[in-house]
C-alpha cells in the first residue's frame, strides 16, 4: 500500500513538474542573442524604448547602439500625476552631488509599465541611468545588464570640429527612434556628406543601411549636407511612411523611408521653415479627438503644435530662401504657452510629461492631458 502511494505522489510530482514548463514563457527571439555584463557604455545621448522592455540607448563617444533587456515589463495603465520642483536638486543630490555637476541628455517613457528614465551625464562625463521611484530615483545598473550591441559604420571623426571649432563627434547620434522592427538613427557620418540616416535592423546583426541627406535650408538660401537631423518622426502620409525630421535653424523636412537605401545620397522635400535662431529639442505625437499632432521642444522657441492635416495637405517643395531674420512659412503651426522645455515623452494616450525650466530657474517635471495641449 506504501509502495502504491509512493507510485501517486511520484505521478502527481511528475504532472506538476511537465504542467510547470509548459506554463513556462519561452525565451524571447528579440533577447537570444544578448550577453550578461559590462557593456562599457561611455556616453547616452538619446534614448527610445522598444518592445519587452528593451531600451535603446545611443552612445556617441563610442559610436554604438545599446539593447539593454531592462525586465520592467509589468503592465500598468495607472499614471501618476507629476509636478516636482527642485528636478535637477533632486537628481544631483541622489548622485551625491551639486547641478553645476550633471547634465539630463534625455528622457524616455516605458509604454510598458510607465516607469520614466533619464539618462545624466556627470562632471567626468560617467553616463548614469536612472529611473523615476515617487519623489526620488533608482540607479538602473550600466555593468551587470543583460544587453546586445552594435558599432555605427563610419562615423564622423572623435576628433572632428565644426567651422567654430566645436566638437562634432557628440552628434554621431543625434535621435534614435523603434520603428517596425528597426532601430532608426540620425547623425553625422564621416562622409563627405555627413548628414546621415541609419536603419538598423533588430536584433542586430552586422548589416546596417546608411543614407546621406541633402535639404534645402529656407532661412540660410541653400542647399545642405553637413547638419545633422536633430530630432524625428515617422508620419504616414497616403499609406506611406515618411521620415518628418527637423534641423537646427529650423526646416521641417519629409523624407520617404523607403527611398533612404544604404550608400544613396536623398534630397528630403522641405515642407517649412519654422524660425531662424533655434535648435529644436525633442518632438512626440498624439491623438485628440480623431485628428493627429506633433509637438516639438525648442531651444529658443515655445513648444510648437503641428498638425497632421496641414503636412499631408501641403504639397509643395520649399527652394526659396527667407531673407527676413526668424520668419516663418510652410506648413502652419501654434505656439503653445510652454517656453524652454528641455525633454518631453508620451506618458500614455492622453498625457505628457515634460521637463521645463521655469522663469525663476526652478527645473521641474510635468505631466499634462493632451486635452490642454
Amino acid at each position: 500500500m506504501k509502495k502504491l502511494a509512493l507510485a501517486f505522489a511520484l505521478c502527481a510530482m511528475v504532472l506538476l513538474t511537465l504542467s510547470a514548463t509548459s506554463s513556462t514563457e519561452p525565451e524571447s527571439n528579440l533577447t537570444k542573442g544578448f550577453v550578461t555584463g559590462n557593456p562599457e557604455i561611455a556616453s547616452i545621448n538619446q534614448m527610445s524604448f522598444g518592445p519587452e522592455g528593451i531600451l535603446f540607448l545611443g552612445d556617441s563617444k563610442n559610436a554604438a547602439i545599446y539593447a539593454l533587456n531592462t525586465e520592467d515589463i509589468k503592465v500598468t495603465d495607472e499614471v501618476a500625476e507629476i509636478n516636482m520642483s527642485g528636478f535637477d536638486k533632486k537628481i544631483a543630490s541622489s548622485l551625491g552631488t551639486t547641478i553645476d555637476n550633471i547634465k539630463i541628455s534625455d528622457m524616455v517613457v516605458n509604454p510598458i509599465s510607465k516607469n520614466v528614465y533619464f539618462a545624466v551625464h556627470v562632471a567626468d562625463g560617467t553616463p548614469v541611468l536612472l529611473k523615476l521611484k515617487g519623489e526620488g530615483f533608482e540607479n538602473v545598473s550600466l555593468k551587470d545588464v543583460s544587453y546586445s550591441k552594435i558599432g555605427l559604420t563610419d562615423p564622423i571623426a572623435v576628433d572632428a570640429k565644426d567651422k567654430r571649432d566645436r566638437p562634432l563627434r557628440t552628434w554621431a547620434i543625434s535621435d534614435l527612434k523603434f520603428h517596425k522592427g528597426k532601430v532608426l538613427v540620425s547623425g553625422l557620418s564621416n562622409k563627405e556628406f555627413g548628414s546621415t540616416f541609419r536603419s538598423i535592423p533588430f536584433p542586430f546583426e552586422d548589416a546596417q543601411e546608411y543614407a546621406s541627406l541633402e535639404i534645402w535650408h529656407a532661412a540660410h538660401g541653400a542647399y545642405e549636407t553637413h547638419s545633422p537631423i536633430k530630432t524625428f518622426d515617422v508620419i504616414q502620409l497616403d499609406n506611406v511612411d515618411y521620415l518628418m525630421a527637423s534641423y537646427t535653424c529650423t526646416p521641417l523636412v519629409l523624407f520617404r523611408l523607403d527611398e533612404l537605401k544604404d550608400g544613396k545620397h536623398t534630397k528630403g522635400r522641405t515642407v517649412a521653415e519654422l524660425g531662424a535662431g533655434n535648435s529644436p529639442l525633442d518632438m512626440i505625437s498624439y491623438e485628440k479627438e480623431g485628428s493627429t499632432y506633433f509637438l516639438m521642444s525648442n531651444s529658443n522657441r515655445p513648444v510648437m503644435r503641428i498638425k497632421y492635416d496641414d503636412i499631408a495637405n501641403f504639397k509643395d517643395t520649399m527652394t526659396e530662401p527667407v531673407k527676413v531674420f526668424a520668419e516663418t512659412e510652410g506648413v502652419a503651426y501654434d505656439n503653445l504657452p510652454f517656453p524652454y522645455v528641455l525633454q518631453m515623452d508620451n506618458l500614455d494616450a492622453t498625457k505628457v510629461i515634460y521637463l521645463q525650466r521655469q522663469s525663476d530657474g526652478d527645473l521641474r517635471l510635468r505631466v499634462r492631458s493632451t486635452e490642454w495641449m
